[in-house]
């Protein structure tokens, strides 16, 4: 459980939504707004086992810290599979107040490298590096985790190959886009992936 190790402090701006039973025990979807130290904010998804937390209450507003592992599911929709991330709960806190946003949004990752890193530039001139890192999780599944690396992060991981094992430290971040569902029909969705800050090869 040491490979991939998240920890956020934000405030909880959903109610609790069922997501499924797993021996009896009910897990239950809840966002939470984590703030950036630029003021903005990602909304970050998580996931809540019934025991952990009283799902029927009311908890919006409330600033909590959550500790867990970020991982995917791949979730069948007609023709295609999607994949699904947010962040599996371990433990869960409920604080007065915060006001270190160093410390808000951290987490750590070990594993390989699965698809050739895409490197690419924004229109200001921004190198970016995006890379697809399974890690493996209990019992031979593994989480398929999106990450991005910028500057000579990103020119040092567009050199990397498929299977080569590396540990990550960065943050999680939201981003909205637009997904075009037929050629009339376009859906807002958000993705999420790892903004690395540090990345070691092992």
């Amino acid at each position: 459980m040491e490979n991939n190790k998240v920890s956020i402090i934000g405030e909880i701006v959903s109610g609790f939504t069922f997501s499924h039973k797993v021996f009896g025990e009910g897990f239950y979807m809840v966002d939470v707004s984590v703030k950036r130290l630029s003021g903005q904010a990602d909304i970050i998804p998580l996931m809540v086992s019934e025991r952990l937390i009283d799902v029927h209450k009311n908890y919006i507003g409330c600033t909590i810290e959550a500790l867990g592992q970020f991982r995917s599911y791949n979730r069948h929709e007609d023709v295609r599979n999607r994949l699904l991330l947010s962040i599996f709960v371990r433990e869960v806190h409920f604080m007065e107040e915060f006001t270190d946003y160093t410390k808000t949004n951290q987490i750590f990752l070990d594993g390989y490298i699965c698809k050739a890193p895409i490197y690419r530039k924004t229109p200001l001139g921004r190198e970016i590096a995006d890379i697809l890192l399974a890690v493996n999780r209990p019992y031979g599944k593994s989480d398929y985790i999106p990450c991005i690396s910028w500057g000579r992060n990103a020119r040092y991981t567009s050199s990397l190959s498929v299977g080569t094992k590396v540990k990550i430290w960065g943050r999680i971040q939201s981003r909205e886009y637009t997904k075009a569902i037929s050629e009339t029909e376009c859906e807002e969705r958000i993705a999420y992936e790892v903004s690395i800050s540090k990345m070691y090869l092992n």
